[in-house]
């Protein structure tokens, strides 16, 4: 009876490429790793070749990109396609992912896709409302506060929108509708402040009027020069 340890190598794909990679190991036996079936696509779309693919891998802002660019000009150079993927910092399934890409929808198609994140808990209209109540101001008989916390903004936003968020979240809220912390003195609903200006202006100086006498010694003792008549005289 044979064994046949060492597994039959699959037809390569286009441009002599194969997914087989030899591993020696330290005891000296040898494996195979890495074999497929897998197909290769054919790259159909011919309106740029490698050179003026690697001009536009240097023109985009986008480095993902780049690298597909950069990993299908390796493939129309004649490299192989495990090649091009390890230089791109990819797999082939990557790679060939990205080839389908490219003839469909040409370089645009290589762009990095945005992955879709989570809802927002709040929608557009209701962040409208949440901006308009942070720029009107609360209302005391109708809020109870004389300027808004987050804390405040939450529960309003619970008992509006039956939305429930944290305070941080709602400080997340302010920051994107570009409103600042900044915490301004408050004011009392009560206070006066045409009393508070008329205090000022008829309120007396609190500072008591000075002698020239208490003018001469503060002068003395903050290191000014001595006239000459007193410096002849401490002689």
């Amino acid at each position: 009876m044979h064994l046949h340890l060492i597994p039959t190598a699959p037809e390569p794909d286009s441009r002599g490429d194969s997914q087989n990679t030899l591993d020696v190991s330290p005891c000296g036996y040898r494996r195979f790793a890495g074999v497929s079936g897998m197909a290769s696509v054919k790259i159909t779309r011919q309106d740029l070749d490698a050179t003026q693919l690697r001009t536009e891998a240097g023109r985009t802002a986008d480095a993902k990109q780049a690298r597909r660019i950069l990993a299908i000009a390796m493939v129309l150079d004649g490299h192989s396609r495990l090649l091009a993927a390890q230089a791109g910092g990819m797999d082939r399934q990557t790679l060939r992912d990205g080839v389908h890409r490219y003839n469909a929808e040409g370089l645009a198609g290589l762009a990095d896709r945005p992955r879709p994140g989570p809802k927002p808990r709040m929608s557009a209209a209701q962040m409208t409302d949440l901006a308009s109540w942070v720029e009107d101001g609360p209302d005391l008989g109708k809020d109870g506060v004389v300027r808004w916390r987050r804390c405040d903004l939450r529960d309003r936003i619970a008992n509006k929108f039956a939305v429930t968020l944290h305070e941080r979240s709602v400080g997340k809220l302010l920051h994107k509708l570009n409103f600042s912390s900044i915490s301004v003195r408050p004011l009392h609903p009560q206070s006066d402040l045409a009393g508070q200006e008329t205090f000022k202006k008829t309120s007396p100086n609190g500072h008591a009027p000075r002698s020239r006498r208490s003018m001469l010694a503060s002068r003395s003792k903050s290191g000014s020069k001595m006239r000459p008549a007193l410096a002849s005289k401490a002689r």
